[in-house]
């Protein structure tokens, strides 16, 4: 399975944008993905996860109530709306394919990974 993160790009603070994740094979779109996000100097991090049908999602704390994270009809994209971007939003986004058709906040939960794509916020 490949995966391929679009979206990413240079906004103010306060904007918007929407991340797209696509997978190479229908495999995914019976398991659960995730997005992950790194800042410069900083460890990866959980951001959000979606559960194979869409059913189920999570988020982390920093992100609640300003990010989406949604799948699209063939379920094998994912998609993060990113609203209220702050300037600590600034990493470069990964989308990840879970094992299974559930998935947390564990990195382990993720054994695909697509290349990342950056999103820069300006104050």
């Amino acid at each position: 399975v490949q995966l391929q993160a679009s979206g990413g790009g240079l906004v103010q603070a306060g904007g918007s944008l929407r991340l797209s994740c696509s997978a190479s094979k229908r495999t995914s779109s019976n398991n659960g993905m995730g997005w992950f996000r790194q800042a410069p100097g900083k460890e990866r991090v959980f951001v959000a996860t979606i559960s194979w049908n869409g059913g189920v999602t999570n988020y982390a704390d920093s992100v609640k109530a300003r990010f989406t994270i949604s799948k699209g009809n063939s379920r094998n994209t994912v998609y993060l709306q990113m609203n209220s971007l702050k300037p600590e939003d600034t990493a470069v986004y990964y989308c990840a394919s879970a094992r299974g058709a559930f998935a947390t906040a564990h990195q382990g939960d993720y054994n695909y990974w697509g290349q990342g794509t950056l999103v820069t916020v300006s104050s």
